[in-house]
């Protein structure tokens, strides 16, 4: 079973010299989640398939990076130029702001290419639970939103939710309302805020978990504690997988991010220590067939 396949849901790229993404383009080096100059380089599928060389890498879903907003699907469009070219990435999911009110428009253009499955809209505006913040943080009960939202509804595409803990009953409404919506929760909630707060992010798990349209990506959980140990982070992937249960939990690199922190062994070789008593047929689910599933791949 070291051997077994492995589809990546969620990992980027970026080429700096040749395209536009803000983030890292402008010269800014921080974010919520600390430095990244490490990264701030060009990271194309060479780079990242030489990262996963020593795992049965198989598959992998790319997923919105921060690309030029005045060209979203200038993003898909490259993805779609690689994966013609490498093989990989086999999934591509865009960008697209939902409160636009031609967010269709936008949408079609993405669909016109093969490997394109929905999209990214992070919704995690703000760090602290405490702070009030009624316009961004309950975007999805707009109007405007949710007719934009109704539109991936129509065309039978899925939806990237990234957020914090505390929004989660926001959004646990929406999948709700919108049953027929594959929604794909990132990050495994983004518990980016240290042990303190596990308890309300647990909870929050269990609740969001109720939607059976609602998935769950486990990763990124280097992002909340850069020096982590298989034994610090493995009550969230139990809390996760004991949430959503086995059918609707992956495993994912968010590579290469997760560079910062983490070697794509490493995180790997996490997750198959932490599942060493799951049934192999369980193990499979999650790091490669429910990625196939989810995701149309």
């Amino acid at each position: 079973m070291d051997q077994f396949p492995i589809i990546d849901p969620h990992f980027h790229l970026w080429d700096l010299d040749n395209n536009y993404y803000p983030w890292l383009s402008d010269g800014v080096k921080s974010s919520a989640f600390g430095d990244y100059t490490a990264i701030n380089k060009t990271y194309l599928i060479e780079d990242f398939l030489a990262d996963a060389r020593h795992q049965k890498l198989v598959k992998a879903v790319h997923l919105d990076v921060g690309y030029d907003p005045k060209d979203p699907a200038g993003e898909t469009r490259w993805l779609q130029a690689v994966a013609d070219r490498h093989g990989f990435p086999h999934g591509i999911v865009g960008y697209a702001d939902l409160r636009k009110k031609h967010v269709g428009d936008l949408l079609d253009e993405h669909m016109q290419y093969a490997n394109f499955r929905g999209i990214r809209q992070s919704m995690n505006f703000h760090t602290d639970p405490a702070k009030t913040y009624l316009t961004e943080a309950e975007v999805s009960r707009t109007p405007e939103w949710r007719r934009g939202f109704k539109e991936l509804a129509r065309r039978g595409l899925s939806f990237d939710l990234q957020l914090y803990y505390w929004q989660m009953e926001e959004f646990l409404e929406l999948a709700r309302d919108f049953p027929d919506v594959q929604i794909i929760l990132n990050h495994t909630g983004m518990q980016v805020d240290g042990p303190g707060h596990f308890r309300g992010w647990r909870e929050a798990m269990k609740k969001l978990s109720q939607a059976p349209n609602v998935a769950c990506k486990i990763s990124g959980l280097g992002m909340g504690n850069r020096d982590w140990n298989i034994d610090e982070i493995s009550p969230y992937v139990e809390t996760a997988i004991t949430a959503f249960g086995v059918e609707r939990c992956m495993f994912a690199s968010n590579f290469p991010v997760d560079k910062l922190f983490s070697s794509y062994n490493k995180i790997f070789d996490a997750f198959r220590e932490i599942t060493a008593e799951y049934t192999i047929s369980e193990r499979l689910k999650l790091f490669h067939d429910n990625a196939e599933r989810l995701y149309r791949l």
